[in-house]
């Protein structure tokens, strides 16, 4: 199966292209990308075939693309890949507006192409224990939820980050998408408000982006939970970044860290001291080889359009609570 990534300028565009390398079957065609800096960059870095032209990459016919461009941005790729009749799987958030992530739905929908979200903590073990164990009520009814998703600021390793108009906006355009994804697929239940505070306290003079939310959110099925979202995490610390959760019942709490089994390594030289390093299951993994899956059979994918968008409305609604400085109530 021939599967190409359109553009390297997110960071998880790294992590894909080696990952596409070692899933057997995959014939890795090569990544596209118009940044001329960043695509030898990273044709050097993973020894992939780089295509100057998105439309070069997608004359090579691929069966499905990974769109890894800045955020403002996945809808003109996603548009030309549909074009091409290649499936698609994008990076999260899918887009920075409504029009531009409904533009994407339409383009896949005229062309039967299909659309995944990249929600990779949807196919973490622990996070499908949980998932199973709340839907089947051992926790008894489902009082509150606070969850924490922290990191680096990626803008070190991508400036674009940084960039209100490229990103769409800071730490919680980046960050309240998984949460807000989690919430939705564990209940069943669609976020009806959000309250939130947003602001740049680990940056203040350097980003004109923010670095730390705290969004509240309401669900159609009456859970209340909290968002922690920032880029707070610094530079040295042992890992780029968490995601956690306590789920708080009638009979019980569910504590989820989604990033617990990590070796600590102490290595000279190292970008970390120590370093805390993953193993086991990689839910990159297996969230690229269900995209390859749901081509092979035509089967949806478990991560669609609208879960993406929801999540992204979350975020969206998010700065204008905290704009405004009231509860928004998202429509249906």
């Amino acid at each position: 199966m021939r599967i190409g990534i359109m553009s390297a300028a997110h960071v998880h565009a790294d992590g894909y292209a080696e990952l596409l390398k070692q899933i057997p079957d995959v014939d890795f065609i090569g990544f596209s990308d118009e940044d001329a800096q960043r695509g030898q960059a990273f044709a050097g870095a993973h020894g992939v075939r780089w295509f100057r032209r998105h439309e070069d990459l997608l004359a090579q016919q691929p069966h499905g693309v990974i769109v890894c461009s800045e955020n403002r941005g996945h809808m003109e790729l996603v548009q030309m890949a549909a074009a091409a009749g290649a499936h698609v799987l994008c990076e999260k958030p899918i887009e920075v507006s409504r029009e531009r992530a409904e533009a994407m739905r339409d383009a896949c929908a005229a062309r039967g192409v299909k659309f995944m979200t990249a929600f990779p903590m949807r196919f973490d073990p622990s996070v499908r224990e949980v998932c199973a164990r709340v839907r089947a009520g051992e926790l008894g009814q489902i009082l509150a939820v606070n969850g924490i998703n922290h990191s680096e600021n990626p803008s070190g390793h991508r400036a674009w980050f940084a960039d209100p108009h490229l990103a769409g906006g800071g730490a919680v355009m980046d960050h309240t998408v998984h949460l807000a994804d989690l919430l939705r697929w564990f209940f069943q239940a669609e976020v009806e408000t959000v309250y939130a505070e947003v602001g740049n306290p680990f940056a203040q003079g350097t980003l004109s982006v923010d670095t730390a939310g705290l969004i509240q959110v309401t669900l159609s099925n009456g859970v209340f939970a909290s968002i922690d979202c920032s880029w707070s995490r610094p530079a040295g610390y042992p890992r780029w970044g968490h995601l956690q959760m306590e789920i708080i019942g009638e009979r019980g709490t569910l504590v989820l860290d989604a990033f617990a089994q990590a070796l600590t390594v102490y290595a000279k030289g190292g970008a970390r001291w120590p370093e805390w390093v993953q193993w086991g299951s990689d839910p990159n993994r297996a969230m690229i080889e269900h995209f390859l899956h749901c081509i092979r059979t035509g089967e949806e994918p478990e991560v669609t359009w609208r879960d993406g968008f929801e999540a992204m409305r979350v975020a969206l609604a998010a700065y204008e609570s905290s704009d405004q400085g009231t509860v928004v109530r998202l429509s249906p």
